[in-house]
């Protein structure tokens, strides 16, 4: 499904990481333990506008917290994000 989704201009479209929560325990927390969005995500599909875009499809990033517009395609989650919410990409 999301082969047919093209962002536009300078959008970028992520798959949020899922972040397992442990304690130093070991003991594995729920998703709804903690608040916090995650921060790192998979570039599915670039927008357009190369010029301002410096990421492409399969890297790893880490993006601004709180950012983008959330989707869901196929029970995925997946994020919207402008190209200057993008922080880095992991190596």
């Amino acid at each position: 499904m999301t082969d047919k989704i093209k962002p536009l201009g300078d959008n970028v479209l992520v798959k949020v990481k899922k972040q397992e929560k442990r304690t130093k325990s070991g003991i594995v927390l729920p998703d709804t333990a903690d608040d916090e969005k995650p921060q790192i995500g998979e570039v599915i599909a670039v927008g357009t506008d190369e010029k301002k875009i410096q990421v492409k499809a399969g890297d790893k990033i880490i993006f601004a917290k709180y950012s983008g517009s959330e989707i869901k395609i196929d029970e995925e989650e997946y994020l919207i994000l402008k190209s200057e919410d993008i922080l880095a990409v992991v190596e």
